[in-house]
């Protein structure tokens, strides 16, 4: 399951950096961050984070989907039409209505998707992913990484060897 979210980040003093992190959609400057996680929600695959806010969540994917299996198939959202290796749910079509069928299936496909949901909040416990991020830009990665390794502990993913537990 692949989503991706946005996080506000202090306005860049450089205008050509402001153009590039001014996302329309938040109104603000952002950061884009991309998980990927399996199914069941027991792991976190992959974490893409940095990325300009106004980037959308399908070129975000393109531009790191190599890493996986050509044949590997996703469920993301409705800002995932179009790629083929991404299910995504059934789009209203303009001035129109889904079927009782259609909404069934957006119904069961958002119940196994809400486990990504439940990963990004996970990591939006802690207040550097919720609120601004006030720390150097340079340094967004590393810390957004660092956080996904804590929720990996915490959800049981993250096995520590024995010798770590042995020394205190």
């Amino acid at each position: 399951m692949v989503d991706s979210y946005e996080q506000v980040r202090e306005r860049p003093g450089d205008n050509k950096e402001q153009e590039e992190y001014y996302s329309g959609k938040a109104s603000k400057h952002t950061f884009k961050t991309q998980i990927i996680i399996l199914p069941n929600g027991s792991e976190i695959v992959d974490v893409v984070a940095g990325e300009p806010g106004p980037k959308s969540d399908i070129t975000l994917f393109r531009e790191n989907c190599e890493s996986f299996n050509s044949q590997q198939k996703f469920q993301g959202d409705l800002g995932d039409i179009g790629e083929d290796l991404i299910n995504t749910p059934i789009k209203t079509p303009r001035n129109g209505k889904l079927t009782i069928d259609q909404k069934k299936e957006n119904k069961e496909f958002s119940s196994k998707r809400v486990f990504v949901e439940h990963r990004i909040r996970s990591r939006k416990i802690f207040p550097v992913v919720q609120e601004r991020f006030r720390l150097n830009p340079k340094k967004y990665e590393q810390v957004i990484l660092t956080i996904c390794g804590v929720v990996r502990l915490r959800i049981g993913a993250l096995v520590l060897p024995a010798e770590i537990y042995a020394i205190a």
